[in-house]
């Protein structure tokens, strides 16, 4: 089946992985109501938003992106602040995660601590969308 729904592609995933994503995207929405829901390429989206570079280049991204890889679950969070991305501010309070610039990676939910995953969200859903330079 081809996922044409954030609901269609979370119920095409396996299980045990299928739980682990219905969970996180329960967490997101409760947390964050007010962005939009989408599916995106690879997973859904929270909060969609386009952007245009001075360059002239332009696409579309969403503020959080929920995806569901071979090996481990990606949690996207593209937001910065001060030049910081925001994902690199929880690695020591996320230990169990592999966190990147703006992609915190884990196997499954009991691996990280949901309420500073929650903080993060809060956190992105204040500072909004990135702005290109």
């Amino acid at each position: 089946m081809t996922a044409g729904t954030p609901d269609e592609y979370i119920a095409s995933l396996d299980e045990p992985r299928r739980a682990e994503i219905e969970h996180l995207d329960a967490l997101i929405r409760a947390t964050l109501p007010d962005l939009e829901r989408v599916l995106q390429s690879g997973g859904v989206g929270y909060g969609p938003y386009r952007y245009r570079y001075p360059t002239g280049r332009e696409g579309a991204a969403s503020l959080i992106g929920l995806s569901s890889r071979k090996a481990y679950i990606s949690l996207y969070v593209l937001c910065s602040e001060d030049g910081a991305y925001l994902t690199e501010r929880y690695v020591d309070r996320l230990p169990k995660a592999n966190i990147g610039k703006s992609c915190v990676r884990f196997k499954r939910t009991s691996d990280i601590d949901l309420d500073v995953l929650r903080e993060l969200l809060v956190e992105a859903g204040r500072l909004g969308p990135p702005h290109p330079a």
